[in-house]
């Protein structure tokens, strides 16, 4: 690689772009994906919805058992009721489109039932995680989807902080988990997003065998790049990466979600084992 590509200085930094790396066209559009919080009041139509639906049931699923669901919100009261939910996070409200994405297991159990046969297997963690898993590789399909029509798209993982009341507005069935949200919608012009930083490869590549100490120069690197990206973006973030990482681990009561899982999951319909 002779000249690095914008994109890729723009996801690395100029000090931590690799040295080679093949680029083709798709990867520039994957290298282009930001989190959009402002959109246009435009509805995103029933043709592109059905694209980015048929671009993620063509995401892997585990044994082919499709135990995922989306939710498509477009009503304005409900896409308020969900803002509230998720943290009164304004973008939720203002989107166009809020996609839910759920793990869904009440539909294997119906069918097992049908069937007059045993659903056991569903009330293990393997398959929650599964659903979980199948949820996000369906909706990371339905993503660069949604940007390759021109849409842009925020995860909004604050949908799980009142699993409960999610689960009764949009109707959910004992056995199905609203993962996260996603606002979709056309990115308003007049308020554009940026690329954020990402950690070198060094970070999150390792090769044979994995080394918490080979990342140390690279975390430093990217703490650099972060100081910069949240002074460019006025951001109200104070320290490094690192220092604004461990406040979000540092106790329950720092988390998004306010809930302990198992307790919610059981009061969803799971009995997890």
């Amino acid at each position: 690689m002779s000249q690095p590509s914008s994109r890729l200085q723009a996801r690395y930094g100029q000090e931590s772009v690799p040295a080679e790396i093949a680029l083709n066209p798709l990867i520039e559009h994957l290298l282009d994906h930001r989190s959009v919080r402002a959109y246009l009041p435009d509805p995103v139509t029933d043709a592109e919805l059905a694209a980015i639906v048929a671009a993620a049931q063509s995401a892997a699923s585990s044994s082919n058992l499709n135990v995922w669901s989306v939710v498509a919100v477009r009503d304005a009261e409900r896409r308020a009721r969900l803002a509230e939910l998720a943290g009164n996070q304004a973008h939720v409200r203002e989107a166009p489109l809020q996609l839910v994405w759920l793990a869904d297991l009440a539909r294997l159990r119906r069918i097992a039932t049908g069937l007059e046969r045993p659903a056991e297997g569903l009330d293990y963690l393997e398959m929650f995680l599964t659903g979980v898993i199948d949820a996000a590789l369906a909706a990371q399909n339905g993503a660069t989807a949604a940007e390759s029509l021109g849409l842009g798209m925020v995860y909004i993982g604050g949908m799980r902080n009142h699993p409960e009341e999610v689960a009764e507005l949009l109707g959910l069935p004992p056995g199905v988990f609203a993962v996260f949200g996603m606002c979709v919608g056309r990115p308003d012009p007049a308020r554009p997003a940026d690329i954020k930083p990402r950690p070198p490869q060094a970070v999150v590549l390792h090769h044979e065998r994995y080394s918490l100490e080979a990342q140390d120069e690279g975390i430093a690197a990217y703490d650099r790049a972060m100081v910069r990206f949240y002074a460019e973006q006025k951001m109200n973030v104070h320290g490094t990466w690192s220092v604004h990482s461990s406040k979000r681990i540092a106790g329950p009561e720092t988390l998004s979600g306010r809930h302990r899982l198992i307790e919610a999951l059981n009061a969803l319909g799971f009995a997890l084992k």
